[in-house]
């Protein structure tokens, strides 16, 4: 898995975990409701800023939106072995 779909995945699992809508978080962090749907999609790349903003809004460091889970480690893992 990709950092941006680990980075896509955690994004999405977090807002929900805090109970924010994507507009909700959109609006906290100053960044457009359409970009916040794009990075959970993994449409595009966020920059340092944005991830730095959102983890902020969410309540934890920036690295964990980037670090994969243990079920993303074990991916990892397959894909490296083939």
């Amino acid at each position: 898995m990709e950092i941006r779909e680990v980075f896509a995945k955690n994004l999405r699992a977090l807002r929900q975990a805090k109970g924010l809508s994507q507009e909700e978080l959109a609006h906290q962090a100053g960044i457009d409701r359409t970009y916040i749907s794009a990075l959970e999609r993994n449409v595009y790349n966020a920059s340092i800023d944005v991830v730095d903003r959102l983890a902020r809004v969410l309540g934890v460091e920036a690295a964990q939106l980037l670090k994969p889970t243990t079920t993303d480690h074990e991916e990892l893992k397959l894909e490296a072995d083939t």
